[in-house]
């Protein structure tokens, strides 16, 4: 009996070491060979970690250099592997992380072919650890019949109709917003701070019919999950581990996703409540209506989980926030430094508003405000990276055959910033790219600008978030001039999204002065050596900033 459970321990553990050499390193090797026949370079492949030591020591370095002016060639700050890599191995490269291997891909042909995706081969990846806890399998990661179904869900809570009549729920957001900076006399304003909140009110509004306080514990709990989410990118845990050995911040996402499903499942609770007392007559037809009314559809193949629910609610708040926070900041910061493109922003504005609040039939003619916000999303892309597994061997291109389970990785950044594509100028702020649209922009490669992606799996929210920025930028153009103050340090950071890296919970951020124009306040600017954290504005009178020069 002893040497029948010696033998079959020792058989176990043999068969455990021959997967693991073939996952490790078998596999690796096998795939850095295919691809290397064909041309294709890149950092070898090191045992276990791949890719991602030599990833954060070129990253931690780079964070400690300061960046150089208020440059906007920024992947040498954000991504600055990629940067060094395509240097070296060419504009398509493979990297490692860990054991799986990434192709990455910065060329708009092939880029467009992906994710047009039409003979299916390539599919989002799962998934997991952190991000999985963070989104659940909600619209961005789900597959299949599971994401059409919820695609189709989000289409109709966000198509042309539903988002004429979220316009007002918008304007009422910014009005707030406005209202408390006026509070604000002779006092700095948390900038980034405070569209955060503006953005958090909106998608609380128009998809949840709530309110940014009914749900700021869902926002509190979604900005820690994200922290936490971005600072283990790239540290890698054995599979299975975490069973054995949870690490502080395993413990504490663990309990923040269990807070999460019960405020949302609490929140679904509710709203099925009044349908029931006869409060409301349905359950509505904003995107938690339309979730609760798909869980009880009476058709089962219509019908969606509780799980299913929960992880598109916390998709939609995370999305519906974050990507509009960061636009907002950044055509903010761009503005700021680039006056005369704000005036001319303004000009616009009052030409077609006047000083009232947007219609929305004079939205759709912002064309310099539609300018901006390309150049903005161009220069600063919200999502970085692109990713797709490849689900079976399929042949790219006229002559590349990629292996099946390979990542295909896109740095937005690295396309959006490439001087073959965009022109020597490309790391300039010049919103007249885009006078004839992004086709004309980027010589019908319309592959080269994709910071919301492109093809079926395109963001839903795109235009939601959109019109959102234009409405709220065109109502502080109303009120608000602006410049740069000289104490701003210029930082972007990949925080799961991009943002400015002194925009939370950081000091000595960034500073931008706005002067106020309607109210007549007569306000002072911030003391010179306060410390400041996120992005900060000081009030002043509109004809103040006539007397007023600060550097750059």
């Amino acid at each position: 009996m002893v040497i029948f459970l010696s033998s079959s321990l020792c058989l176990y553990l043999l068969v455990a070491l021959f997967n693991g050499l073939h996952k490790l390193w078998w596999i690796p090797n096998r795939i850095q060979t295919q691809m290397g026949l064909q041309g294709i370079r890149g950092p070898s492949y090191r045992f276990i970690h791949g890719s991602t030591k030599e990833i954060l020591s070129i990253k931690k370095e780079a964070m400690n250099r300061p960046m150089v002016n208020l440059s906007h060639d920024i992947l040498s700050r954000v991504q600055p592997h990629i940067q060094s890599w395509i240097n070296i191995y060419g504009k398509m490269y493979l990297q490692w992380y860990g054991c799986k291997a990434q192709l990455v891909i910065t060329e708009p042909e092939l880029i467009k072919e992906i994710l047009n995706n039409r003979d299916g081969a390539y599919q989002k990846g799962k998934s997991e650890g952190y991000i999985k806890k963070l989104l659940g399998d909600g619209l961005v990661t789900s597959q299949g019949e599971k994401w059409a179904k919820m695609r189709k869900l989000a289409n109709h809570a966000f198509h042309a109709d539903r988002l004429k009549s979220m316009i007002p729920a918008m304007i009422s957001s910014v009005e707030v917003m406005l209202e408390r900076w006026k509070s604000h006399e002779g006092k700095e304003i948390d900038v980034f701070q405070e569209f955060s909140q503006t953005t958090s009110e909106v998608i609380s509004r128009t998809a949840f019919g709530s309110s940014y306080l009914d749900g700021m514990e869902v926002f509190q709990i979604l900005a820690r999950m994200t922290l936490i989410s971005s600072r283990n990118v790239y540290k890698l845990r054995f599979p299975g581990i975490s069973k054995v050995y949870k690490t502080d911040d395993e413990i504490e996402s663990e309990k923040l996703e269990k807070d999460l499903r019960n405020y949302i499942l609490e929140m679904v609770k509710k709203r099925e409540e009044k349908v029931m007392t006869g409060k409301i007559a349905s359950f509505g037809d904003d995107f938690l209506g339309l979730l609760v009314k798909a869980h009880h559809d009476a058709e089962a193949n219509k019908r969606i989980s509780v799980e299913d629910l929960v992880d598109e609610c916390k998709t939609f708040y995370f999305a519906g926030q974050e990507t509009t926070n960061g636009l907002l900041a950044w055509t903010v910061f761009l503005l700021a430094i680039h006056t005369d493109w704000q005036e001319k922003a303004r000009k616009e504005v009052l030409e077609i508003f006047g000083h009232q609040n947007p219609k929305p039939d004079g939205i759709t003619k912002l064309k310099t405000t539609s300018m901006i916000i390309h150049e903005s999303l161009r220069l600063y892309p919200p999502v970085v990276t692109i990713s797709r597994k490849v689900e079976r061997k399929v042949r790219l291109g006229l002559s590349l055959t990629l292996p099946a389970d390979l990542i295909v990785f896109i740095p937005t950044i690295a396309v959006h910033h490439n001087p073959q594509i965009w022109g020597e100028d490309v790391h300039l702020f010049k919103p007249q790219r885009f006078t004839e649209g992004v086709a004309k922009a980027t010589n019908n490669n319309t592959a080269a600008y994709v910071p919301f992606g492109m093809g079926s799996r395109n963001c839903v929210g795109f235009n939601f978030a959109t019109t959102e920025a234009k409405i709220a930028l065109s109502m502080i153009l109303q009120r608000y001039a602006f410049t740069l103050s000289p104490a701003y340090v210029h930082s972007p950071v990949q925080h799961l999204t991009l943002r400015p890296q002194h925009g939370v919970q950081e000091a000595h951020g960034a500073t931008v002065y706005v002067a106020c124009d309607l109210y007549g306040l007569s306000l002072s600017a911030a003391a010179p050596n306060v410390v400041v954290s996120a992005v900060y504005i000081a009030v002043l009178p509109l004809h103040a900033v006539v007397c007023v020069a600060w550097s750059h």
